[in-house]
């Protein structure tokens, strides 16, 4: 069994300050990479950065310089810094790893339960 678990999210003020975490535990082999998106009321779902094995990190332009993405590859988990938050950024954000499955490592995406971020005054 693999579980991949968010925590954070909530309601904040524009120009506030959020950490999502997101880990991931159970029978996981190595992880490729991890990954975060939201999806906004009414639209598509977006990546908004993704960090590889070797710490490679990309952002959607709408984040850049706001959001920043890192890991703890001890824990398994992937977190998502969020700075100077706009109501432009409110959705449901999950986050996806991108991991091996054991014992047959056969790569597979494992997605998070999804955790709503609001931004409003």
């Amino acid at each position: 069994q693999v579980q991949v678990v968010q925590s954070g999210g909530g309601l904040v003020q524009p120009g506030g300050s959020l950490r999502l975490s997101c880990a991931a535990s159970g029978r996981i082999g190595s992880i490729n990479a991890m990954d975060w998106y939201r999806q906004a009321p009414g639209k598509q779902r977006e990546l908004v950065a993704t960090i590889t094995k070797g710490g490679i990190t990309d952002y959607a332009d709408s984040v850049k310089g706001r959001f920043t993405i890192s890991r703890d590859n001890a824990k398994n988990t992937v977190y998502l810094q969020m700075n100077s938050l706009k109501p432009e950024d409110t959705g449901v954000y999950y986050c996806n790893v991108r991991a091996r499955r054991l014992p047959d490592l056969l790569s597979l995406d494992y997605w998070g339960q999804g955790t709503q971020v609001t931004v409003s005054s």
